[in-house]
């Protein structure tokens, strides 16, 4: 009897010990929509690209950059691509418009996005209330950083018509925009901020990438970039789901120990904007905006929410159910492999 005790303990220890078996992705070849890969806003898509995590889960992933979050929103929709990294405020107002996306995982805790001033403006340039009638450059219409401004306006009691929006990309060509003089202000993220700052070509208006720079502008977190799918997607291809998930949370466990000087090794050369060191101070600037943990945190949905009923339209009647644009099972799973 003490040999079959022994025998079954020795079993049980052994299948305790052993790692989670996952069940293969029912959907193997993945293309990921993405609007500026090279921002560091999504640069936990870059790391589990280049680091071999997607192929770690059994994944073949296809990355398709568009001009911005708008138009990889609208290649998922299409049926273009399967899932996309992007702003979580989309979930919300596709709901609004009777469309099913849902958070999988949170990748940004900040926004990570900054509004600057032209140099030569600055003395002219004091505020956001200052920003009425400018030209503000935006990586795209329909954007994060479009969100960011119109936020930002609607705070002072603008709205996104008492401006000019321009569509600058979040590369090379948003840098020659602010040093051309093409707009007046700019909402973009880093490396193209270090960048503008590095050749005195901007000055800094307001800044979300710390948490203390979020609070002063929002008074509260607010989930930044996710990656989402449509409701249809997950529940036909869950493993699939978990998959991904499981991908990003690898991401943002390296990040979470990796130095600036790792990550510029790690991304391709194009991304350096042709300065190690300047993209090396980015990445420092901007590391503290990655989640710890892959959790959209409620506080942070409803302060999202309550950012958009400020300036968008399709809000005004709509009764959004912010449960059902985040879906935590899979974040929650990852977090328990190791």
């Amino acid at each position: 009897m003490k040999t079959l005790l022994r025998g079954m303990a020795l079993v049980l220890g052994l299948a305790l010990a052993a790692p989670v078996a996952m069940a293969a992705p029912e959907k193997t070849h993945v293309n990921i929509g993405v609007g500026g890969k090279p921002l560091l806003y999504y640069l936990p898509l870059t790391v589990a690209e280049k680091k071999g995590f997607f192929q770690e889960e059994g994944l073949e992933v296809e990355i398709s950059d568009f001009a911005g979050g708008a138009k990889s929103l609208q290649a998922m929709m299409g049926g273009s691509t399967d899932v996309t990294t992007g702003a979580y405020e989309h979930t919300i107002l596709m709901q609004a418009k009777g469309q099913d996306i849902r958070a999988l995982v949170e990748l940004g805790r900040f926004p990570g996005i900054v509004l600057v001033v032209r140099q030569s403006l600055a003395g002219e340039i004091k505020s956001v209330v200052d920003l009425k009638g400018r030209k503000i450059g935006v990586t795209a219409p329909g954007s994060s950083t479009n969100f960011f401004v119109n936020a930002l306006l609607a705070k002072e009691g603008l709205t996104p018509e008492d401006v000019s929006f321009v569509s600058v990309g979040g590369g090379p060509s948003a840098v020659a925009a602010m040093q051309h003089g093409e707009i007046d202000a700019m909402a973009n993220l880093d490396p193209v901020i270090s960048k503008l700052q590095q050749t005195g070509a901007a000055t800094v208006l307001v800044d979300t990438r710390t948490e203390e720079g979020v609070k002063a502008v929002f008074g509260g977190p607010v989930p930044a970039a996710v990656l989402y799918a449509k409701e249809d997607f997950i529940e036909e291809n869950p493993e699939t789901a978990q998959a991904l998930v499981n991908a990003f949370m690898k991401s943002l466990r390296w990040l979470a120990t990796a130095t600036p000087e790792d990550v510029a090794a790690v991304v391709p050369e194009e991304y350096l904007l042709g300065d190690r060191d300047l993209y090396v101070a980015a990445v420092k600037a901007s590391l503290p905006m990655y989640s710890r943990d892959g959790l959209i945190k409620a506080e942070g949905m409803q302060t999202a929410l309550d950012i958009l009923h400020r300036f968008s339209p399709e809000l005004k009647d709509a009764q959004i159910d912010l449960s059902k644009t985040w879906d935590p099972r899979f974040a929650e799973k990852a977090q328990a492999i190791k």
